[in-house]
C-alpha cells in the first residue's frame, strides 16, 4: 500500500476538515506572525494537533515509509496547517527512522520549509529525535549551516535545541554558532541564539565563556537570544562588548 494509493482518502478528508474548519479571522490573526507570505487555512494550533491525533489512528499501523510518504503528500500542499500535521506524524512514528530517512528530512527542510514554524517543528521534533536515535548524522548540520537556504541554516541550529536543553551535545552546539555567528539572516541569528540558550541551561559557564570570546563579533540579536535567561550580572557583561 502507497501514500499514492488507497490511502490518498485519508489526505483528501483532511484537506476537507481544515477547509471547513478555517476561518477567516484566524486566517489574518496567523499571517501577522509571519514576514513571508503563507498559505494557511485558518485554524489554531490545538486544533491541528487534534485533527493530526485523529487522522493518526488511520495510519498508525502502516510501514513506516507509507507514513513517511503521507507526510510528504502533506508538505507538497504548501499550506501551514498540512505541514504541522506532517510533523506531527513524523514524530508519532520516531521510534521505527532509520539511517535512511535523513534524506527525507533533508529534502523536507530544503523544498517545502518556508517559514520559522515549519522549520521549528519539524527540526525541533523529527530531526532532533532522529539524531538522537543516529548521532552518526550531528556533523551533518554543519553542511546545512553553510547552504544558500536560510531555513536549512536555521534548521541546522533549531534541530539541537531540545538535546541542547538536556545537557547533550555541546560542542556540535558551539560548532554551528561558529559557523553561523554573523549570518546576515535575522531568522537564523534568532535560531543559533535560541539554541545557545537552551545549551546555556545545563552548560551556564561554558556557554557564557564562549560568548564572551565572541561577543564583539556576535550580532546584537544572536547575543540576547543567548543570554536571555542568564543572571543580571552575566547579561551586564556580556552586552558590554568589552571588559
Amino acid at each position: 500500500m502507497n501514500s499514492r494509493g488507497i490511502m490518498n482518502p485519508i489526505i483528501d478528508d483532511i484537506r476537507t476538515r481544515l477547509q471547513a474548519l478555517g476561518t477567516e479571522e484566524v486566517r489574518l490573526a496567523t499571517r501577522r506572525f509571519f514576514k513571508e507570505d503563507i498559505l494557511t487555512y485558518g485554524l489554531k494550533a490545538p486544533e491541528v494537533k487534534r485533527i493530526a491525533r485523529e487522522a493518526f489512528r488511520q495510519i498508525k499501523g502502516q510501514p513506516e515509509p507509507t507514513v513517511l510518504g503521507l507526510c510528504e503528500e502533506l508538505w507538497r500542499s504548501g499550506y501551514l496547517e498540512e505541514a504541522g500535521l506532517a510533523c506531527e506524524w513524523s514524530f508519532a512514528i520516531r521510534g521505527r527512522f532509520s539511517p535512511d530517512d535523513f534524506a527525507t528530512f533533508e529534502r523536507w527542510v530544503s523544498r517545502y520549509v518556508n517559514n520559522w514554524a515549519s522549520c521549528d517543528t519539524l527540526c525541533n521534533h523529527t530531526v532532533g529525535a532522529f539524531l538522537d536515535a543516529f548521532p552518526q548524522y550531528l556533523q551533518e548540520l554543519s553542511r546545512w549551516a553553510v547552504s544558500p537556504n536560510r531555513w536549512m541554516r536555521r534548521a541546522a541550529a533549531v534541530s539541537l535545541i531540545v538535546p541542547a536543553r538536556e545537557g547533550r551535545y555541546l560542542e556540535e552546539v558551539f560548532q554551528i554558532a561558529d559557523i553561523l555567528l554573523v549570518d546576515p539572516d535575522d531568522m537564523v541569528l534568532k535560531g543559533y541564539g535560541w539554541m545557545l540558550k537552551a545549551a546555556a541551561g545545563p552548560h551556564l559557564d561554558e556557554v557564557f565563556a564562549w560568548l564572551m570570546d565572541r561577543r564583539a563579533r556576535m550580532p546584537r540579536t544572536s547575543l540576547r537570544y543567548a543570554i536571555e535567561k542568564m543572571p543580571p550580572d552575566m547579561k551586564t557583561r556580556a552586552m558590554s562588548r568589552a571588559d
